[in-house]
Formats: C-alpha cells, sequence, structure tokens
C-alpha cells in the first residue's frame, strides 16, 4: 500500500487530501504544519514540524503548504529519494528554478491545479489558441474564496500558459493585469487576466475567446474541494516509481 506524507497538513487542502487517501484505500503516513501536535487521517498519523521526518517516512509527498516551505520540503525528498507532487500556488521563479534542480534527483510533479477536469480544459485551451488567429483575443476570469491570497490563481496562470503555448510565445511577455484607468486600447496577441474573491467559491475559472461577431467560453467550476484532493492522490499514485524528472499533470492524463 502506498504512504503519502503531506506538507501543509492543517490546511484546507491538506485535511482534504487525507480524505480523499482514506478513500483511495492509501495510507497516510503523516503531515507536517508550522506547529507539531494532533493527528491526521484515519490511522491517526502525526502531524510534526519536521519535513526530512515525514519525508523519511512516506512513499511518496504531497505539497499543499506555503512558497516559504517549498525549499525544505524538496531538500527533504531529495535527502530521502522520494517523489514529491506540489499543488502549492503563488509561486516564484526561483521556486520553478529549484523544482528543475531537485527534478534531477527526483520525480517531481508540479501543477496550478490537480483537478482531472482543469487539466483536460487547459487542454483544449491550447487547441483553441493553437486553431485561432491573434485576431482572436483571450481573456482569463478566475473567482475564488475571500481566504485566497495569490492572484492571478495558479489555475489561471496554467490556462494561460496553456495558452501562450498554443500561440508558441512566453506568457510573461503577453500578459495582461490589473487594468485600472486610461489602459488605452487592448494590445493584439495579450493574454488578460482578472480576478474575483468572494464568499467560499472554491473556484471558477472561465477562458473567453473573442473575435470580430463571436466569442468561445471554455469554463470550469470547483464544486468543492475534494476534485483537487482527489486529483493529487491520483499524481501521488501515478508518480510513485517514475524516474527523476519534471513531470505535470497532462502526464498523469496521457494528454
Amino acid at each position: 500500500m502506498t504512504s503519502i506524507g503531506i506538507f501543509g497538513a492543517r490546511g484546507r487542502m491538506g485535511q482534504a487530501i487525507a480524505l480523499a487517501a482514506a478513500e483511495a484505500g492509501l495510507n497516510v503516513a503523516g503531515g507536517t504544519d508550522g506547529t507539531a501536535g494532533g493527528t491526521i487521517g484515519a490511522g491517526g498519523a502525526l502531524i510534526t514540524t519536521d519535513p526530512a521526518a515525514l519525508a523519511g517516512a512516506a512513499d511518496v509527498l504531497i505539497d499543499f503548504s506555503v512558497p516559504a516551505a517549498l525549499d525544505a520540503n524538496l531538500a527533504a525528498c531529495i535527502a530521502a529519494g522520494k517523489p514529491l507532487v506540489i499543488g502549492t500556488t503563488g509561486l516564484a521563479e526561483h521556486h520553478h528554478a529549484a523544482i528543475d534542480t531537485a527534478a534531477q534527483s527526483i520525480a517531481v510533479l508540479q501543477t496550478g491545479n490537480t483537478s482531472l477536469g482543469v487539466n483536460l480544459l487547459a487542454a483544449l485551451v491550447r487547441e483553441a489558441a493553437q486553431r485561432l488567429g491573434d485576431d482572436w483575443d483571450i481573456e482569463i476570469v478566475e473567482m475564488h474564496h475571500r481566504h485566497k491570497v495569490d492572484a492571478p490563481s495558479g489555475t489561471a496562470l496554467l490556462l494561460g500558459e496553456a495558452a501562450a503555448a498554443g500561440r508558441n510565445v512566453a506568457l510573461a511577455t503577453h500578459s495582461a493585469r490589473a487594468r485600472d484607468g486610461m489602459t488605452g486600447p487592448r494590445k493584439a496577441g495579450d493574454i488578460g487576466f482578472a480576478a474575483l474573491r468572494g464568499g467560499s467559491v472554491a473556484g471558477d475559472h472561465m477562458v473567453i475567446l473573442a473575435s470580430e461577431g463571436e466569442r468561445i467560453e471554455l469554463g470550469h467550476r470547483a464544486e468543492n474541494r475534494g476534485i483537487f484532493a482527489r486529483g493529487a492522490v491520483k499524481a501521488a499514485t501515478w508518480i510513485a516509481g517514475r524516474a527523476p524528472g519534471r513531470y505535470g499533470m497532462a502526464d498523469v492524463l496521457g494528454l
């Protein structure tokens, strides 16, 4: 039986992952959080502050903690030779560089969203962007609960990367955010983002492709966090035993 360790065990996603692991018949080896104490999972596995101890006890690790904890979590997984699924959002370029380095030693799956539906949506967005010309404007609208601290969401960025890949451009140089005031006309080829926050929304995303006289809307609505947790557990079971490298949810889905 595959045993799973959860970085960020007391968070909303950490708790949801523990439930999803139990539903899948998997063992939760334990978890980490900012303070030790308490348990997680049906077996009452301990929550610690030591990522190295958790990495040594689990077969595969899932990280839904905070960006500031990523370096220590990666180091623990490398030292233990254990694969890691990263669903933490709000990562910066130096985090991705650290993931690239870690992927030389262990299998790492990093994604802005573990939902199977969202990742299929990303594949559709990529194909649509590839087949339609620059006269089709692309806008990404997302809404999340009032407690979310990063914007645009990791999922919105994942969809933006899919659109940019379809057009064979870099999202960093074709991204339009935080429009306010006299912004002037829309720049051709930009991929726009709008972030909404409020209530208890688990996650709504809409990709709009608009041209003269017509538009296409491709969307996904998350009704609860269980879909992300089930996707994370599926990713964890998929990556267990894989060769070192950097993977994504598209690999899990065979896209």
